[in-house]
């Protein structure tokens, strides 16, 4: 479990391990981090989101009570594989990763027997990137996901709902390794690839002076990484194509409805997002 003297080490200080890194500081844990980017580590220590940081400090890592990897996610399997011969003993391991398939079994197989590997999913998130960007509140009205297989102790699973407690989620729940990249390529792969589509219908630039409020809310999440969310596509492309083929499908049945000139048919359609979309407000 977590105690007063915990020690953190956020690897890879984007938006989520640096919002991490800050929430955890406000909370009064000692904060480590490693990052390439000296400049992103120089404003984490200026701003008081970590204690430490480093391009690469050894001692960090065996210092380090909770690692949590924010790297993408082939990433993650190979700095886990690469240096957990510096992981303290008893240390507990996890992750960001949108898509687990590919990083959890992987790890599990090759991760000490003294240390434990536990993935867990913050849904959260900005249309930006890197440390400047963080911020601890995008947690507060946020899901946790904590992706529990057998190879994990009950002990491990206590601890990252206590960590997710600390860092003020709304609310904390516990999926499979398939049920996680089920879920997620709906709600997530599937709502990115609509945007990027929505985009690239056609040279739409010409009418940025003239869209509301549903076109720009549309597309917020167009704004995309295309290094990390190709990775993340093609890790999770079989849940991806499955859901994709449903949103043909389901636009092909709106689209009937107008060709038939079916106006109750397109009313009930309305009438079921409706009513879908109202179990979302909060």
């Amino acid at each position: 479990m977590i105690q007063e003297n915990t020690r953190f080490l956020i690897v890879g200080l984007g938006l989520i391990g640096g919002s991490y890194a800050m929430g955890l500081k406000k909370n009064g844990y000692h904060v480590d981090a490693i990052e390439i980017n000296q400049l992103s580590i120089d404003y984490a220590i200026k701003h008081n989101i970590i204690d430490r940081g480093s391009t690469f400090d050894i001692d960090y890592i065996k210092e380090a009570d909770i690692i949590i990897s924010g790297l993408y996610p082939n990433m993650t399997v190979d700095w886990i594989t690469t240096y957990q011969k510096y992981f303290k003993p008893g240390a507990l391991i996890t992750d960001v990763s949108s898509v687990k398939t590919g990083v959890v079994e992987p790890i599990q197989k090759i991760i000490r027997r003294d240390v434990e590997f536990i993935s867990s999913h913050p849904m959260a998130g900005k249309e930006v990137s890197g440390v400047k960007f963080a911020d601890d509140s995008i947690f507060h009205i946020a899901n946790f996901i904590i992706l529990p297989t057998e190879s994990n102790t009950k002990e491990a699973v206590a601890t990252m709902r206590q960590f997710a407690e600390i860092l003020g989620f709304s609310n904390i729940s516990e999926l499979t390794v398939a049920q996680h990249d089920e879920m997620i390529g709906f709600v997530s792969h599937l709502t990115h690839a609509i945007a990027v589509s929505l985009m690239n219908t056609n040279d739409n630039t010409h009418l940025v002076e003239y869209t509301g409020d549903s076109f720009r809310d549309l597309t917020r999440i167009a704004k995309i990484n295309e290094n990390l969310w190709s990775e993340v596509f093609f890790l999770n492309k079989e849940n991806l194509i499955r859901e994709i083929d449903d949103f043909i499908q389901e636009v092909n049945h709106l689209k009937a409805t107008l060709e038939q000139d079916d106006v109750e048919g397109l009313k009930e359609l309305f009438i079921q997002s409706t009513a879908r979309r109202k179990l979302f407000d909060r």
